[in-house]
């Protein structure tokens, strides 16, 4: 596989991107982001209550072309889901890092060796 050079911003599990307090959403977290030129993955959970969903879609918005939202059905922060959803965390983390690879793929050109 060719060398791949690629600068970008992944917010997985808040460890890049900053969550608010639950029940205390706020978008200020968000704005830095703004001022990024970067493409940008957010990998979220659609039951997790540290990161507003709707907040995350207007940010996602607002960063047009630089930034992908992936949705995980069920996910909570840590990306658990319930057993009533019929997958297990496992499940959720092989989708997560199918998402993130095909996300690599498309925003990462291959480096061409000098000729």
């Amino acid at each position: 596989m060719p060398a791949r050079r690629c600068p970008a911003y992944v917010a997985w599990r808040s460890s890049a991107f900053r969550c608010t307090p639950a029940g205390k959403p706020g978008s200020e977290r968000g704005e830095h982001l703004l001022g990024l030129d970067a493409p940008m993955l957010f990998l979220q959970g659609t039951r997790d209550e540290l990161a507003d969903l709707g907040l995350l879609e207007s940010l996602t918005r607002q960063l047009e072309t630089r930034a992908t939202l992936v949705l995980f059905e069920d996910a909570d922060h840590s990306f658990h889901v319930p057993a009533r959803s019929g997958r297990k965390d496992s499940d959720v983390l092989v989708e997560l890092l199918d998402a993130l690879t095909h996300w690599i793929d498309s925003v990462c050109a291959p480096v061409r060796a000098p000729t």
